[in-house]
């Protein structure tokens, strides 16, 4: 290497490894990196070449050989993955230059943040649903398809982000909501505060909420039902923070993780053959698919831009703020009247 950049006794890949780590990335991220830039490594290894001194045209070489074998988005992000490796170590010194550079200008496939995906109507979803029968699946199934939360997000809720007005709830908790809940039952509260290795509550998480603004959101009749039925049958749990949603598997009474939830999902969404390992965006099922129906449905069924990227998180502060003052009259009323109903 042409600096001494690595502490990694030479290892380029486990130093961009160790600083992504450093920089708050999750583990799944650098599982996701690691796993890509050990296969590059790999082949340009074949052709007598390090990842420091292959060229153009070795990776050129490598995007070539994982077409045909994944879908065209699923090639254009192991691409962009070793595009940001070098781009980090030439950055950083530890490398002259980025061979990646010219070969992602003259790709044809890009990296496409909302690509083209799977149509599954409401009565197909309902039908998904059906099939989830198990209390903390079930309700983490309808919270995702009825809020448009990302996966970290509903993680990361603990029960003083709920405000229910069952009694069930008010006779098995006694954890008072958050104040920004006052005078909003049957809500939810998803914070845009807490980050990975972050202490929240009592509590060094391990995800990320990646929403612009705190929001609160609506739990129509059918949600709050299934959350009620989750929390009769809730292990005691381990953290003081009191998340919402805990394993009842091997880690019983741990915080769900991200990895749980999405082999949840995985799993049913296999057995209604809307999952195919290999597959991309525009094929599989998954948590992130169920944020891209929320949004689709209910921004079809409102005509209201404003409120679905409200409940998204994903507004500048004006708009939120506007919506944040008047959502009794309008986010609730707007949300309950079109919200689609999946079971």
């Amino acid at each position: 290497m042409s600096g001494d950049h690595t502490d990694g006794e030479g290892d380029p890949v486990e130093y961009f490894l160790q600083d992504i780590t450093y920089h708050g990335r999750s583990e799944r991220t650098r599982a996701a990196y690691e796993r890509v830039l050990r296969q590059f490594e790999a082949f340009v290894a074949d052709g007598g070449s390090t990842p420091e001194s292959a060229g153009q045209r070795e990776c050129l070489a490598w995007v070539h050989s994982l077409r045909g074998e994944h879908a065209p988005s699923t090639v254009a992000t192991y691409a962009t993955y070793v595009h940001r490796f070098y781009a980090y170590m030439t950055q950083a010194g530890a490398f002259d230059a980025n061979p990646m550079a010219l070969v992602m200008a003259e790709m044809d496939e890009s990296i496409d943040t909302d690509p083209e995906r799977r149509e599954i109507s409401v009565p197909a979803m309902r039908q998904f649903v059906a099939d989830v029968t198990h209390p903390l699946e079930r309700a983490v199934v309808l919270t995702l398809l009825k809020t448009g939360m990302r996966v970290g997000e509903l993680c990361n809720l603990d029960l003083r982000d709920v405000s229910l007005d069952a009694p069930v709830v008010g006779e098995a908790y006694s954890i008072p909501p958050r104040p920004q809940l006052d005078g909003r039952p049957n809500s939810l509260f998803v914070a845009s505060d807490p980050a990975r290795g972050v202490v929240v509550n009592g509590e060094e998480r391990s995800a990320s909420n990646k929403r612009k603004r705190s929001t609160v959101i609506p739990i129509d009749a059918e949600l709050g039902e299934a959350l009620v039925r989750w929390l009769a049958i809730r292990p005691n749990v381990r953290s003081p923070a009191e998340p919402l949603f805990v394993s009842t598997g091997e880690d019983w009474g741990e915080r769900l993780t991200p990895s749980q939830v999405r082999t949840v999902v995985k799993r049913h969404a296999e057995a209604r053959g809307w999952y195919r390992s290999g597959g991309g965006a525009e094929e599989n099922v998954t948590p992130h698919y169920f944020r891209h129906f929320f949004t689709t449905h209910l921004r079809d069924r409102t005509g209201d831009r404003g409120i679905v990227k409200y409940l998204r998180g994903d507004v500048a502060a004006d708009v939120i703020d506007t919506y944040t003052h008047n959502w009794g009259d309008r986010v609730r009323e707007v949300y309950e009247a079109n919200v689609y109903t999946l079971t």
